[in-house]
């Protein structure tokens, strides 16, 4: 039985804050009064979930959260529980000892996504004792640090972390009086939307991008200009009129979800553009310390001379899914109107991850751990091109961009590649279809997208057989059925 059997949490519907947030606070709360006690064992996310009624991806985010922020651990084969160490945090009692913390090759997480679900990282290869080491020193000699009210734009030690991260890897000469640090880079992208652009503005999205875009950009009362993507990146849109929009928003370094790099010519007629056009570059660069083939390519905000880019980071992909920040950096011009949108709403950020992180980064752990799995993400990136290769059936195919997190393959015209990935998934394997990635009025062709950093080299191996089946069995399907009016 669970330590902990009657936590008497709740969900308000009329609470502003998410569900997944409600949960993680009212854990924290019961752990800091010692209601939870340290060592105590947390109830499954399946149970938990079903007592409150809310999906198992909603408790399993908040266990994640409360895991990045060293409240919790997991244990093998036992569960969830309190860790020993959290009589260090401010106000919690001490309790027993327990296990030690997961090493990076030990299967000490929660559900692990199945091959070849695209977009996530390998938590196994998380430095889990560096990490927790910094998290307990931090809460000895800095408790101050994750218990008392943050400045609007987040904790400084934090913001000099990353503006030097963002200058050494991105080549962005940016102040940390510039940088926000938001919880992740959804609320990065909410804050810049409803910040600098009024509403109903016109919103440029590149076709295909990122499926959630258009959801931010129609809650913030925006109207979304769509932006082809050809062989160099976004096409650039309008100057003047009507149809110019108020705003852009791009993933130059590495296009999401096809894979290119925007060339510097592009970037710059952008950048010209933006000016002449008096209008903002939202840059996402979800992903961009994943390249595989020489140094990150620099930012397009690190060409921008004229206070026309907001650069848009996470720590999600290339750091820890579970610990929910994310930063911007603003232009010098609208440094004041950002801080005063933050004054009337604030952000939704993590205070007790955020200085941990700022020593993790500052000590070198940070960078350490993206070389590291940047060097591991490399060879499976290769096993899966190498699998694909010589096995696709005419008329698939992919472009081999040594960059990111997934793999775009591309399949005849025809093909339902909605169809095709739910009979993967029957036989194990995970795929997300491409062609809804697709504006409305700008089709584009059906394809797949695999990922390959959160499985290793066997796991590859296993899925290539279904997959290529399925995929086969999908384009013989297209090329038997008849035209229309046959």
């Amino acid at each position: 039985m669970d330590d902990v059997t009657a936590l008497s949490l709740g969900i308000d519907p009329t609470d502003p804050a998410s569900k997944t947030d409600q949960i993680i606070r009212a854990l924290r709360e019961r752990i800091g009064s010692g209601a939870i006690r340290a060592g105590g064992r947390l109830p499954s996310s399946r149970g938990l979930a079903a007592d409150l009624g809310v999906s198992r991806g909603t408790v399993t985010a908040a266990y994640d959260q409360l895991t990045a922020e060293g409240f919790v651990e997991a244990r093998r084969g036992a569960g969830l529980f309190v860790c020993p160490d959290v009589a260090a945090l401010p106000g919690v009692a001490a309790g027993p000892k327990g296990a030690p913390p997961p090493t990076a090759a030990d299967d000490r997480r929660l559900a692990l996504p199945r091959p070849l679900r695209p977009g996530y990282p390998d938590m196994r290869l998380f430095p889990y004792r560096e990490w927790g080491r910094v998290l307990a020193r931090v809460a000895r000699a800095e408790p101050h640090a994750l218990t008392d009210p943050m400045p609007a734009f987040g904790d400084p030690v934090l913001r000099g972390a990353i503006a030097r991260h963002v200058r050494e890897w991105r080549g962005i000469n940016a102040d940390p009086s510039r940088i926000v640090v938001t919880a992740g880079a959804g609320e990065a992208l909410e804050i810049a939307l409803s910040a600098l652009c009024p509403q109903h503005s016109r919103i440029g999205l590149e076709t295909p991008g990122y499926l959630r875009l258009r959801g931010w950009v129609a809650r913030a009362g925006h109207i979304p200009h769509w932006l082809p993507v050809d062989g160099q990146g976004a096409t650039l849109p309008p100057a003047e009129g009507a149809e110019c929009p108020r705003a852009v928003i791009l993933t130059p370094s590495h296009q999401f979800p096809l894979g290119g790099t925007m060339p510097t010519a592009r970037r710059r007629s952008y950048l010209r553009w933006a000016d002449a056009a008096d209008s903002l570059i939202l840059e996402d660069d979800y992903d961009s310390e994943f390249r595989y083939a020489g140094r990150p390519i620099p930012a397009l905000a690190s060409l921008d001379r004229q206070d026309r880019s907001v650069y848009i980071g996470s720590f999600a992909k290339v750091f820890f899914t579970g610990l929910h920040l994310g930063y911007l950096v603003v232009p010098d011009r609208h440094v004041a109107t950002v801080e005063a949108a933050l004054a009337r709403k604030g952000t939704r950020a993590s205070t007790v991850a955020q200085r941990p992180l700022g020593r993790f980064m500052e000590e070198g752990g940070f960078h350490r751990h993206i070389r590291r799995v940047r060097r591991i993400y490399a060879r499976r990136r290769q096993a899966l091109v190498a699998a694909l290769r010589d096995r696709l059936p005419e008329g698939a195919g992919f472009d081999d961009h040594p960059a990111g997190m997934q793999l775009a393959v591309h399949l005849p015209v025809g093909t339902d590649d909605g169809t095709l990935c739910r009979r993967l998934a029957d036989r194990g394997v995970v795929a997300r279809p491409l062609s809804p990635h697709h504006g409305p009025r700008h089709p584009g062709p059906p394809g797949l997208l695999l990922g390959f950093c959160g499985f290793d080299e066997d796991q590859i191996a296993r899925a290539i057989p279904g997959l290529i089946r399925e995929i086969d069995r999908s384009c013989a399907l297209n090329q038997r059925r008849p035209a229309f009016g046959d």
